[in-house]
């Protein structure tokens, strides 16, 4: 770890900045004592004398907390609590579920201030990000408190024979949900991820990530304040390749955030028990900067898409495509942007980025930007480690002649790190766009809207933002986001992010005849009423 800071901060680059943010706030140890730490530990499913691993501050370095494991024994204890609770929750009016998620939110805006020095805490993102996933929890909190309802009421269908066939479908839980959830946001991707299980009538199983598991216990526990039953949502720590399978061999149904390698995987063991899964995985996020745009609206917006929460964002910019003409014009304002970002550790508003979260990903981003300058490619603003501010800080880097043979080019970084490459036409920027297996998210940048949404409609990601980061499309509760391709199976979000944890039941209900010979009729008789029936039902355009 020394080696590595030290080498990447002895590298020269010409155009670099980053003042520190101004200090101020309370320190890690401050805001998460030990009293907290115990209180929020007592949550995790585990039983016996478990063993303990240690998370540290990605922050300052210092050691956060101490947390015990669970056992594939603890998961299948979990479960078992899980199931026991779930059918008097599941027999609720689904209004009485949902009010639990409106008074959920309300309690967290009210406390908010508790879960930001947690958030920063353990994932070492600005105050500003971490404000992000309590904008976007409260958002869903109210969004599947008010519309459950709606997502979920019976549903009347077109009948095998009209007025003589009422069919409604219906919506009922999965069961036990198993929810495996990342370390970068670890509010929103934990809680924000289960509401809508809990409003359909489900209890969850989540192994939320040993780093940021304070968060998610932190959101477990405010649940429980607003209502939720106890036992209806479990918490199981432990090592992925050990506790994860566990996870998924018990579930009625899996939701999973992570890489694309692990989702593959959890995809095989789900289809193997025959029971669903929703994955966002990976990906390689492109934003296009047209011809047309407006540069500075576009830079500030750059600044914002790749380096929120240290480029730690699923659907964060990697990929900066810009129209050829503008793009030296582009460049110098968005450089300027970036070497002006302050990085910063305070817990407190004011710094505009603040850490990577481990030495793991600390060691992955040094590797693609030192890489890549060793092959050819130019920093543009950044592009080393800052060890003077904190272990794992690493400066806002912007890399062009970035060129098809580096690694940075088509690999996920999860770091501040974009690179630029120019286009001609409009056909050209989609082409590249698409050009990855990968399919999360995508940008565009116009002053023109319909020909920025129309661009928008050829590429293949699951959320396109014209004319915005991310935060338009993510920020749209009810339209579903998630990923095509490589980047996953499934939606959360919408109606899509709710009725993925139930399952469709039809029930039909036949009057007055059966749909059988009757009446006298023989066989050829009844195929021949039926026949004529069939031509009269699509000359009045039934459905």
């Amino acid at each position: 770890m020394s080696d590595l800071t030290a080498g990447a901060a002895a590298t020269e680059h010409p155009a670099t900045g980053n003042p520190p943010a101004p200090g101020g706030g309370r320190t890690v140890a401050a805001a998460v004592p030990p009293s907290l730490v115990a209180r929020l530990a007592a949550g995790v499913t585990a039983t016996g004398e478990p063993s303990l691993v240690e998370t540290v501050a990605p922050l300052t370095g210092e050691r956060l907390a101490s947390l015990p494991q669970s056992t594939p024994a603890d998961v299948e204890v979990a479960f078992e609590l899980a199931r026991r609770a779930q059918p008097a929750w599941a027999a609720l009016p689904v209004r009485r579920r949902a009010a639990v998620l409106l008074r959920f939110h309300d309690l967290l805006l009210k406390r908010q201030d508790e879960v930001l020095d947690l958030v920063q805490a353990e994932t070492g993102k600005a105050r500003l990000h971490a404000f992000e996933e309590v904008l976007a929890t409260a958002m869903a909190a109210r969004h599947y408190g008010r519309a459950a309802h709606g997502y979920l009421r019976d549903k009347r269908r077109g009948g095998a024979l009209p007025v003589l066939t009422h069919a409604v479908e219906a919506r009922r839980p999965k069961g036990v949900i198993g929810h495996i959830s990342p370390w970068n946001y670890p509010l929103e991707l934990s809680v924000g991820d289960v509401l809508p299980a809990f409003a359909a009538g489900n209890a969850v199983v989540n192994k939320p990530d040993t780093q940021t598991a304070l968060t998610a216990l932190w959101a477990r526990e405010l649940l429980i304040e607003a209502g939720l039953p106890a036992d209806l949502w479990q918490v199981v720590l432990g090592d992925g390749p050990v506790i994860g399978p566990a996870v998924v061999e018990h579930a009625d149904y899996v939701s999973f955030t992570g890489s694309t390698r692990t989702g593959r995987e959890v995809a095989q063991r789900a289809a193997a028990r025959l029971v669903g899964a929703s994955l966002e995985l990976g990906g390689k996020n492109a934003m296009l900067v047209l011809a047309d745009a407006d540069l500075d609206r576009a830079a500030a917006g750059a600044v914002r898409a790749c380096f929120s929460s240290a480029g730690q964002l699923c659907i964060s910019i990697e990929r900066l495509l810009v129209h050829r003409s503008v793009a030296d014009d582009f460049l110098e304002r968005f450089a300027a942007r970036t070497r002006a970002l302050r990085l910063g550790g305070g817990l407190a508003y004011g710094a505009d980025m603040g850490s990577l979260v481990s030495v793991r990903q600390l060691e992955a981003t040094t590797r693609h930007v030192e890489e890549a300058v060793k092959a050819g490619a130019t920093v543009l603003a950044g592009g080393r480690a800052r060890p003077d501010l904190g272990p794992y800080f690493f400066e806002p880097t912007i890399l062009d002649g970035v060129t098809p043979d580096m690694a940075v080019c088509g690999e996920e970084t999860f770091g501040p790190v974009v690179s630029v490459y120019r286009f001609d036409t409009d056909d050209e920027a989609v082409a590249a766009a698409n050009s990855t297996p990968y399919g999360l998210n995508s940008s565009v940048w116009t002053r023109d809207t319909r020909r920025g949404r129309a661009v928008g409609a050829r590429l293949r990601t699951g959320t396109v933002n014209v004319n915005e980061a991310y935060a338009a499309a993510y920020g749209s509760i009810g339209s579903p986001m998630g990923g095509m391709g490589d980047s996953g199976l499934g939606r959360r979000h919408g109606a899509e992010g709710i009725l993925r944890f139930t399952e469709a039941q039809t029930v039909a209900t036949q009057r007055l005849m059966p749909i059988a010979p009757s009446f006298g009729l023989d066989d050829r008789q009844f195929a021949a009423v039926m026949t004529g029936g069939l031509r009269v039902l699509k000359a009045l355009r039934f459905k």
